[in-house]
């Protein structure tokens, strides 16, 4: 599965936070709510992450074996 852990990491290091992410760089409050539970966001999504905070995909996002 996919993990953004990364991507809290990476805002904490920025100094970003949630609010900047949705009231300044208009990220919206569901696709948050989506980084926050690990469920699917679109690559544009993930584009526009790292345009705002200045990284690279890993930085925001990783893959993660199911256990089972």
């Amino acid at each position: 599965m996919i993990s953004y852990a990364p991507l809290w990491k990476t805002m904490e290091s920025r100094k970003a936070s949630t609010y900047t992410l949705r009231f300044k760089d208009n990220i919206g409050g569901g696709t948050m709510q989506r980084l926050r539970n690990n469920s699917p966001v679109s690559t544009h999504t993930i584009d526009m992450l790292c345009r705002i905070l200045k990284c690279r995909v890993q930085d925001v996002m990783e893959f993660v074996e199911d256990e089972g």
